[in-house]
């Protein structure tokens, strides 16, 4: 009788027999090199249509939800930012060409004044400026603007200022922003600045009587200086329609090369270069909040604020290689 031969296991599927005599052989094993799996296909970018379309969705999901929060002054920042911000961040880019400089003179958190030269007889530079601190800011901050009585008195616009964050230029409401840590903004040469014809460009105006300085010395915070290049070309002011201005309760009714010649049309502002510099703050934390009261400390602020803004406005425009020139 013939014995049977077993061959230790070298693995699960490596037994072999000798059965009567004759190798049993383990199965034949596949000589082939092994097949690489096919790697995944990356998953493409999202473009911006895709990020814009999500970024609707998204906001108009939590709209219908009620998911999102205004605050004391109608601020709704969620809207701000997802319907306003972005066309406005167009026209800063692609049309102004905004170049803004001393960003790193806004401060990353608490209160501050940001005070600038006011040209172009609509407000743009506001909104440009608006948009230069949301985003050389490394928390994306809203400055909240200062703004006249007619525009909340104006049907509309009253609200969508109350929305974007603006309030009324105000003692009250200006201590009550700085005080919670927001960058305020305020233009203290009013309509006087913004109005001003074209033969007065870059030459500041008055500014008030110094209530934003009183308001910086009483709470502490600095005061940015802005200066503005760019915007007094836009729609360059050659008259004013008076009477009709009187008629609309209006402070002025431009008359420019294209407006009102060519209707609506006209009202597209021209394609200059813009510079915003912010400049280096001035502290008025070693202020005594009693000073918010000194007439001659006001004022000595206010003249240092208003020649700085100047200095720096005519340097801009000695370096400016031309109005429409990148």
């Amino acid at each position: 009788m013939q014995k049977t031969q077993v061959i230790p296991l070298r693995g699960p599927d490596q037994r072999r027999r000798l059965a009567n005599g004759r190798t049993v052989a383990p199965p034949a094993t596949d000589s082939r090199p092994p097949v690489e799996p096919t790697p995944l296909r990356p998953q493409p970018e999202p473009t911006n249509l895709r990020q814009g379309l999500a970024s609707a969705l998204g906001f108009v999901r939590k709209r219908l939800t009620g998911d999102y929060t205004i605050d004391e002054f109608g601020f709704d920042k969620q809207l701000t930012d997802s319907l306003l911000m972005p066309p406005l961040r167009v026209v800063y880019e692609k049309w102004f060409r905004v170049e803004a400089r001393g960003t790193e003179n806004l401060p990353v958190d608490g209160g501050a004044l940001v005070v600038s030269n006011h040209s172009g007889t609509l407000p743009w530079d506001a909104m440009m400026t608006a948009i230069a601190v949301h985003d050389n800011t490394p928390d994306n901050r809203h400055l909240r603007m200062l703004c006249a009585d007619l525009v909340f008195q104006t049907p509309l616009l009253g609200e969508l200022a109350r929305k974007t964050g603006q309030t009324l230029a105000c003692t009250a409401d200006a201590l009550r922003l700085l005080s919670s840590g927001e960058l305020v903004g305020v233009w203290p040469e009013g309509f006087k600045g913004i109005g001003k014809p074209f033969k007065d460009r870059y030459k500041l105006q008055r500014f008030g009587r110094g209530g934003f300085v009183a308001v910086a010395l009483r709470t502490g915070v600095p005061i940015i200086p802005v200066s503005v290049v760019g915007a007094e070309e836009i729609y360059p002011k050659t008259g004013d329609l008076k009477p009709l201005a009187r008629l609309l309760g209006l402070p002025y009714f431009p008359v420019t090369p294209t407006f009102p010649l060519l209707g609506p049309i006209g009202m597209i502002p021209l394609p200059s270069k813009w510079y915003i510099e912010f400049g280096e703050p001035i502290r008025t934390d070693k202020h005594d909040s009693a000073d918010a009261n000194n007439l001659a400390v006001v004022r000595t602020r206010t003249d240092q604020v208003r020649d700085t803004i100047q200095q720096t406005l005519n340097r801009l425009l000695s370096q400016r290689r031309g109005v429409f020139r990148p």
